[in-house]
């Protein structure tokens, strides 16, 4: 393969929005091993396996937008290498499923630590996966997006990653998985403001192109704002790991994302917001998790 190719296999797989699936797994180990219950070949098996359903996804959305014309709209986010003829659709078509597989090839291993909750999380992650885009209601246009990934972001990628070490749960871990999984609503936040107005002429009904600008700034500042108030909650209902706390720091180094989100409408600036918005996930997630852990 050459280099170019690769360069267009990486745009395709969207890496700013890769610490969404990354995120989840630091803080569930993290929790896991502050529990005397972590266990490295599952922890790199639940990241492996988290890195290709959210690539397969964004595959999948590559492929299925491109197959419903809506980026034959005016595009102001990253290339879509589709739609741009770089990629035939038959090819990723089956680099889909190949994402997939892989991730499915992580599971196997998964379930057999981990039994049939495992085997429950992972086909319905593959499965919303591709529902996101395709299928007869597609979630990201008609407006459910965000309850995808605040679930499975969330409470369920947390979740499934400290169940498969410790092989039981606690609703302090469920509880931490709201964090990243409203940050990650704040990633979806962000990109369906920029594509507001293309959304809107493709019909694709995201909570932004239904409600407006000043709605999606809202959504975004609120999902931000709670994520952080879970440390606190969390140390209220464990009465420990108080460092935790640290974590709320990145309100402040938000604060310029924010502006930007409220201010602006030009994409590239947007688009410069969504990966300092992803950044952003990936300190609290360190954060939080090496907090927590002292």
């Amino acid at each position: 393969m050459k280099a170019s190719d690769l360069k267009v296999w990486l745009l395709a797989s969207r890496p700013k929005t890769l610490w969404a699936a990354i995120a989840p797994v630091i803080i569930g180990t993290a929790m896991a091993y502050a529990d005397r219950a972590a266990h490295w070949p599952s922890a790199l098996a639940a990241l492996f396996g988290a890195v290709m359903i959210q690539i397969g996804t964004n595959f999948a959305n590559d492929y299925l937008d491109y197959k419903k014309g809506t980026d034959a709209f005016e595009r102001l986010g990253p290339l879509r290498v589709t739609q741009a003829g770089l990629v035939e659709p038959s090819v990723m078509k089956r680099a889909t499923f190949f994402a997939f597989a892989l991730a499915f090839a992580a599971g196997v291993y998964l379930v057999w630590r981990g039994g049939w909750p495992i085997a429950i999380i992972g086909l319905l992650s593959i499965l919303f996966g591709v529902l996101y885009t395709g299928g007869p209601y597609p979630l990201g246009y008609n407006g459910l997006g965000e309850i995808f990934v605040i679930i499975f972001f969330g409470p369920v990628a947390v979740g499934g990653t400290y169940f498969v070490q410790a092989l039981s749960i606690d609703l302090s871990v469920i509880i931490a998985g709201l964090s990243p999984g409203l940050f990650s609503t704040a990633l979806l936040t962000v990109n369906n403001l920029r594509d507001i107005d293309g959304d809107r002429r493709a019909g694709k009904k995201t909570l932004p192109a239904r409600f407006g600008r000043t709605f999606a700034r809202w959504e975004y500042l609120l999902a931000l704002l709670i994520a952080l108030l879970i440390p606190v909650v969390l140390v209220f209902m464990t009465a420990r790991h108080i460092y935790s706390l640290f974590s709320l720091l990145v309100l402040m180094a938000a604060v310029p994302t924010i502006k930007k989100v409220f201010t602006q409408t030009d994409g590239e600036i947007l688009n410069s917001a969504l990966a300092a918005t992803g950044k952003l996930l990936l300190i609290f997630s360190l954060i939080f998790s090496i907090g927590w852990l002292l």
